[in-house]
This record gives structure tokens, C-alpha cells and sequence, in this order.
């Protein structure tokens, strides 16, 4: 593994980057954390991408500036020596990638559309939608749940991209939307990921940000299903 200066751009309450932020602590590459916070953080980083999306990582051995987290974690595995996250088998990295998909689209956005209604204004929101995101995530823990009664990770036999996308997801879920008492291998799961210290890691790093969030917190949000 080369030398290298690596900072991140990123929020620790924020799923996305918690996704970047797991990754970067399994494969125990060194970096520094430049938080985002408030109207001039959000200046600043648009300065760096325009869209002003978090994650964002600058390499700048690289001289090279990369958005979006599932980019900054094929390319961190790149760094860290490749298959790790990603693995070297085809039809493996395939899974991995296709469980990462599932992960951002079917558990990510509706998790952010339920939260995102919430910090709407009165008269603004959107039952419907969110009755919506509700019936894609019953469908969507279904799914999943089957898929691990096979498998101990999202992807596949060992720890994946996948699973860096998936925890930050299920952890807000738990939440607002938690799983029922039919879905035994998603909660197996979900203790599985809290057990990797990778992702004690990030959970601790966002406690203290807890009060941001727009819906009751859960008491037992850290503790056994």
C-alpha cells in the first residue's frame, strides 16, 4: 500500500457516509475526517463537488476528488490491496455489488423519505409517499431476511461492500420501521453487524449527534434485539 494523504469529507450522523466510514476502518487505511456541518460546511464542500452530496473523498497523492459511496469504497479497496470489499471472484464481486444496489435503493431511500418527511413543514408532507417507503421496506426485509437464511452477509460469505451499506441503513430502520419477529435472520444480522468493530466504531462515532435526528430515538437502539 502506497503513501498516501486521504481526507473524507463526511458527517458521522449521516448513512452514506457511515457506508465510506466502515469500510475505511475494515481495511484500516489511515485518513483524516473533515466534518461538514452547517451552511459555510456545505459552501465548502460545493466548492470541492458542486452537488455538495456527502460522502466525498480527496486522494491528494492522486490528485483526485471522488463523490459517492459506493465509488469511494471500490476505490479505497483498490488502495487497501483489492478483494476485500470487492471481492476477486466475478460471479462473488457480483453479488457484492448487486447487494450493495439493494441495500442504497430498497432500505436506504425509503428509510430517507420516512425521515426526510419528517423535517418537512406543516401542509407539506407526504402520508402517501411515506406509506409507500413503509410497504417497499416490508417487502424489501423479506427479501433480505430469505437471502440470509442462507448466507451470514448481505453478499455472500464474507464481508462485503454490501454490508457496509446495508448497517447504516438498518440502523436508522430499527428506529422507525423495525423488522418483525419473522424476520429472525435479519435481526441475527443486524447483531452480527453491531458485533464487527468497524461498525461499534461508527455508531460510537455518531452518539453524540443523536438529537439531530427528526423522530424518537429508541432506548434500547444499542442493545439486543
Amino acid at each position: 500500500m502506497r503513501g498516501m494523504t486521504l481526507v473524507l469529507y463526511q458527517h458521522p450522523f449521516a448513512s452514506y457516509c457511515q457506508k465510506a466510514l466502515i469500510a475505511l476502518y475494515e481495511l484500516g487505511l489511515p485518513f483524516d475526517s473533515h466534518i461538514v456541518e452547517g451552511e459555510e460546511g456545505r459552501a465548502d464542500l460545493a466548492r470541492l463537488w458542486p452537488p455538495a452530496g456527502m460522502p466525498v473523498l480527496r486522494d491528494d497523492e492522486a490528485d483526485l476528488v471522488l463523490p459517492e459511496s459506493t465509488t469511494i469504497i471500490e476505490y479505497l479497496d483498490g488502495l487497501a490491496g483489492g478483494s476485500r470489499l470487492v471481492p476477486a471472484d466475478a460471479d462473488a464481486a457480483l453479488q457484492a455489488r448487486l447487494w450493495d444496489r439493494f441495500a442504497d435503493l430498497q432500505l436506504s431511500t425509503p428509510m430517507q423519505k420516512i425521515v426526510g418527511d419528517e423535517l418537512r413543514p406543516e401542509g407539506g408532507r407526504d402520508p402517501v409517499g411515506v406509506a409507500d417507503a413503509r410497504g417497499a421496506l416490508d417487502t424489501a426485509y423479506a427479501v433480505l431476511d430469505a437471502r440470509l437464511a442462507r448466507l451470514p452477509w448481505a453478499g455472500g460469505p464474507a464481508f462485503t461492500v454490501a454490508d457496509c451499506a446495508a448497517f447504516p441503513a438498518l440502523f436508522y430502520l430499527r428506529a422507525i420501521h423495525r423488522w418483525g419477529a419473522e424476520h429472525a435472520n435479519l435481526a441475527r444480522y443486524y447483531r452480527d453487524l453491531l458485533a464487527r468493530p468497524s461498525v461499534a466504531r461508527v455508531v460510537d462515532e455518531a452518539r453524540g449527534y443523536r438529537e439531530l435526528f427528526p423522530l424518537p430515538w429508541p432506548a434500547d437502539q444499542d442493545g439486543p434485539l
